[in-house]
């Protein structure tokens, strides 16, 4: 491409167009764009265009995108501008060279110019575009054209064949031919029923415009650059849509998803075009390499195509990463496709001599022999499988398609969880046959592969006896198991003995894999994202040596479709008003520690489970309820011991005074008995909340709570005994920084001006470290002042400690004692019960006997034999684990770590809190301090993506709620910090 200065670009521009302006260069690989702001104000792109387009295509390009302005009028489109003479395609001449230039309209929005991170719905919105353009496009009616285009995925093999000589890496350029060659085999079957129309042919990441969402996601509205228009498969279309996601941060080949499931809902693809796809994923990719190295080489200052060399070889290795058999199958359960037939019907039991049933471990998160954290162990498979055939003497085995607790690992969200075959131990020596005739191959000192005519292989590794089978050769040289290299093996009928299963006492096991994959054997586990891609091409070996068991499932224990169910079932039967996580939640079934599996085997980390201070899964509070449990429970009212040793232990761990304990079953019954409390101790009802604030969902504790995240009509609903102060947030309250010390003598003259008025508060209401607003500290001194003055006026000052006590800040025990205040009444709840609902309320025995004015209390489950077990395991665990320091040392590190991404990330406005009780604060200004809520809501879905759980809080939702189990780790800490740094760095 001939270079076009500035000077070639303004003359062009007046004497073409009549246009004047600056213009400045935008890049490309084979054009030269530039974007033109005239001195009229207009906004422009001048495309001149490579030598070798004719001016007949130019037009056509411009035919095209008005065309689909008409079919699609939502679609942001580059509209041509005619020339001087009527013409929208112009002459110019340059260096002697002929050239020919467009100018459009500029389209608003921007590209996706970088390989940031793409959301499922950004790349949803991308396949989405290509299904609207690809059925749009399809009714236009232009002459095809006879040159071959180097874009055209119909060209591909040969351009990959052309160019890949050119690439100066040997080793990359064979790989790259190899791969090429493959799938264009794939292709050739498919040919025939792959409809053919006008495309626009680069429908990329970096071609179409795109507006930030409210969350800052880039949403693509519109198309550009029509310059690869013709004629070519419709199904490429979505192919160089999905080949573009590969480079983007994180991307996999299970990324593209989204897409195909958009495209599918718009322009439905046909069986031939969904098994085309990835092979033209591939070929693209292919043809991005080759030609882009060429063109490095042919314009060494084209700096466009050098820096994509680096995201076209990414996009080309995501691409292969895969086999193409597995993303066959796993794209036609995208859209509902029937899969392909299964393996052969077995003519002859695997294993006739097996005497007895085969009994089946299970592995999955639900398994009740992997509790306590067994599943971590390195031998935990081992250890169960031997300990199952000591019982059963005759045979064990896994179960295919279950997502294995045992391969799930803290910390690798993305972990090889899904079994794609089935070990098997047996107790005495067991002889194997073939279920079919096939040929035989020897792929290892202890593996055979057993081939069909129809392209399944039966893989068979940890086998004894192969030397002993007559016709079979040593080790195939250069062969892998499950690998089509059937050439030269040994022909073999059905029922030819295939080596034999023997006993091990070293934990080693035989392995039983069926696969149809023809390059390349078959991984045991793979992660679950292409589940059903991979389980089609792997299916379960059991029905060639056992019956199906009913009740034992032959698939994965949870699917997609099974999990979708559930929650369906869950909107139907569960009030809605209660709501989950996440759009999607992932079904998690299993806790240890602070981390969470879900059914899938995957881990993340809790972040956010404030409820279980212990951490999940906790041994020593298990074996306490099931002891307990055994015994007895029963209600308070009858005489036993555990209900008196965690009353004292409890009054104990207060300041003297505070030395009598109601039990109930949560913070909101706690709340709500502790204003009951006030109101019959100072005999009226006045209470005075702070805003911002969540207390509970009883009639008392609702009425104090202020946030509006929880009730957008909170402060406007409040009975009139509710008096709220404004809350004393030092950070984006009315009163900020050093100011804020001014929140408690104004808090202490508002109750003051309340009993003058005549209504003095029965008690004032406050947690002692603000939690709903994010882990934030109250001003120094603030609840000193505001008591004071509650007590003057006669009322009682209530400490709901709920979400903040019980060693959660580290440096105290109870909230309260960071302000250098003592209350008259305690809540506490949550962390009490590590899980198990329970509650107290304490106070002095003064005020506890003037509830009898009210007349009696009782909670029937509250203090029952179970739950005060529980009460006094949890305290007993805090101390022995030292959990209340941990949460100093590991909170003080994590908060240090947070502060750091502060300095380097702008959309995080503040860290909040201390110990284990953090708030980080997205704002989308720091000096306006506007609230990024969505962003917020975003991030923490990439969070979870990354194996990460928190949510936001704030009545504004855009702080991070960070309140994970005390006994969090510094390495948990750093992983939070490394994915909220990979989110903030590579986006959401």
């Amino acid at each position: 491409m001939v270079a076009v200065d500035d000077a070639a670009v303004a003359a062009a521009l007046w004497e073409r167009f009549g246009v004047r302006g600056a213009a400045r260069d935008l890049g490309s690989q084979q054009d030269r764009n530039y974007r033109v702001r005239t001195e009229s104000g207009g906004d422009h792109v001048l495309k001149v265009a490579n030598p070798v387009t004719a001016p007949a295509t130019l037009r056509a390009q411009v035919t095209a995108a008005e065309h689909l302005a008409t079919a699609d009028p939502t679609l942001r489109l580059p509209r041509a501008r005619a020339g001087v003479d009527g013409d929208f395609v112009q002459r110019i001449t340059v260096d002697g060279v002929a050239l020919h230039c467009r100018l459009f309209d500029y389209v608003p929005g921007e590209p996706i110019m970088d390989s940031r991170y793409l959301a499922p719905r950004v790349v949803a919105r991308l396949g989405e575009l290509a299904g609207r353009t690809t059925a749009s496009l399809a009714g236009l009616d232009m002459p095809d054209t006879d040159r071959p285009r180097l874009w055209d995925l119909r060209n591909a093999a040969d351009v990959v064949e052309a160019l890949a000589p050119f690439m100066t890496d040997t080793a990359r350029a064979e790989r790259v031919v190899r791969e090429a060659r493959a799938a264009h085999a794939r292709l050739r079957s498919l040919e025939a029923g792959l409809p053919v129309q006008v495309i626009h042919g680069d429908l990329t990441d970096n071609n179409v415009v795109c507006e930030p969402g409210p969350d800052g996601r880039p949403m693509p509205v519109g198309v550009i650059d029509f310059g690869d228009l013709g004629h070519g498969w419709a199904v490429a279309e979505l192919a160089v849509a999905c080949a573009s996601v590969l480079h983007h941060h994180g991307s996999t080949p299970a990324s593209v998803l989204p897409a195909v499931r958009a495209f599918h809902a718009v322009r439905p693809p046909a069986g031939p075009e969904v098994d085309a796809l990835w092979p033209l994923v591939v070929l693209r990719t292919a043809v991005l390499v080759v030609s882009g190295q060429y063109d490095v080489l042919q314009d060494p200052g084209n700096e466009y195509a050098e820096t994509a060399l680096d995201r076209e070889w990414a996009m080309f290795e995501a691409a292969v990463s895969v086999p193409a058999e597995v993303m066959a199958a796993q794209l036609r359960s995208a859209v509902g496709h029937f899969a392909p037939p299964g393996p052969p019907v077995a003519e002859h039991p695997l294993l006739p001599d097996l005497a007895g049933g085969i009994e089946t471990l299970d592995l999955s998160v639900s398994s009740t022999a992997l509790h306590e954290g067994r599943w971590l162990d390195a031998g935990a498979e081992d250890a169960l499988a031997a300990g199952a055939l000591e019982h059963n003497r005759t045979a064990v085995r896994t179960r295919h398609g279950e997502y294995r607790l045992t391969r799930s690992r803290p910390g690798e969200p993305d972990a090889a969880t899904l079994a794609l075959g089935t070990e098997l131990r047996v107790a005495v020596p067991t002889a194997l046959r073939a279920p079919w005739a096939g040929s035989l191959v020897r792929h290892s000192p202890d593996g055979v592969t057993l081939y069909t005519e129809d392209g399944w292989s039966l893989v068979l590794d940890g086998i004894d006896g192969l030397d002993a089978i007559e016709g079979l050769d040593a080790e195939a040289e250069g062969g892998s198991a499950g690998t089509a290299h059937s050439a030269g093996g040994h022909t073999v009928p059905a029922g030819a003995p295939l080596g034999t299963v023997v006993p091990h006492f070293d934990g080693a096991a035989a392995h039983l894999q069926l696969s149809r994959l023809a390059d390349r054997p078959a991984p045991r586990t793979v992660p679950p994202d292409l589940a059903d891609g991979w389980l089609t091409v792997c299916p379960d070996p059991a029905a060639l040596f056992e019956p199906v068991v009913p009740g034992v499932p032959a698939a994965r224990t949870e699917s997609g479709p099974a999990a979708a169910s559930l929650l369906e079932r869950r909107d139907r039967s569960f009030a809605a008003v209660q709501e989950h996580y996440f759009d999607a939640p992932p079904r998690v079934e299993r806790g240890w520690r602070e981390h969470l599996v879900d059914t899938e085997g995957r881990c993340y980390l809790d972040m956010l489970n404030n409820v279980t201070i212990l951490g999940h899964g906790h041994p020593g509070l298990s074996e306490a309820v099931h002891q307990q449990w055994q015994r007895l429970n029963t209600n308070s009212r009858f005489h036993y011991e555990s209900v008196v040793s965690l009353s004292e232990r409890l009054a104990g761990l207060l300041p003297d005074g505070l030395d009598t304990v109601f039990l109930v079953n949560s913070g909101s019954e706690a709340v709500d008995l502790a204003l009951r409390l006030a109101w019959a101790a100072a005999g009226r009802q006045d209470v005075v909340a702070v805003g911002e604030a969540y207390h509970g969902w009883t009639y008392a504790s609702d009425a104090v709570s202020t946030s509006i995240a929880d009730n957008p009509g909170a402060l406007a609903s409040r009975p009139d005994w509710v008096h709220v102060l404004p809350a004393p947030n030092s950070y984006r309250g009315s009163h900020r920084g050093p100011d804020a010390e001014r929140y408690g003598p104004l808090a202490a003259d508002s109750i003051r001006e309340l009993a003058r008025s005549g209504r003095p508060p029965a008690a004032f209401i406050c947690e002692p470290y603000y939690g709903n607003a994010g882990g934030m500290a109250l001003p120094d001194g603030y609840l000193r002042q505001v008591y004071e003055a509650t007590r003057a006026a006669g009322g009682l000052c209530v400490a709901d400690e709920v979400q903040v006590g019980y060693g959660r800040l580290g440096s105290h025990f109870w909230g309260f004692e960071q302000q250098g205040v003592v209350p008259d009444i305690v809540t506490v709840a949550k962390a009490m019960g590590n899980g198990h609902p329970l509650g107290a309320v304490i106070t002095s025995k003064e005020i506890a006997d003037t509830y009898r004015s009210q007349g009696y209390f009782f909670s029937s489950a509250g203090g029952s034999p179970v739950s005060s077990v529980v009460g006094l395991t949890v305290l007993d665990a805090l101390r022995d684990e030292g959990l209340q320091e941990n949460a100093r040392i590991v909170g003080g590190h994590l908060r240090d770590r947070l502060l750091e991404l502060a300095g380097r990330h702008p959309l995080i406005g503040a860290v909040h809190g201390t110990g284990l009780y953090l708030g980080v604060e997205f704002v989308r200004d720091r000096q306006t301090l506007e609230p990024a809520a969505e962003e917020t809501a975003a991030i923490c879905e990439r969070l979870r993506e990354l194996g990460v759980v928190v949510q936001p809080t704030s009545d504004r939702l855009c702080v991070l709620k960070i309140k994970p189990p005390l006994c969090l780790t510094r390495e948990s800490a750093d992983r939070f910090a490394a994915a909220l740094d990979d989110t903030l760095t590579h986006g959401w």
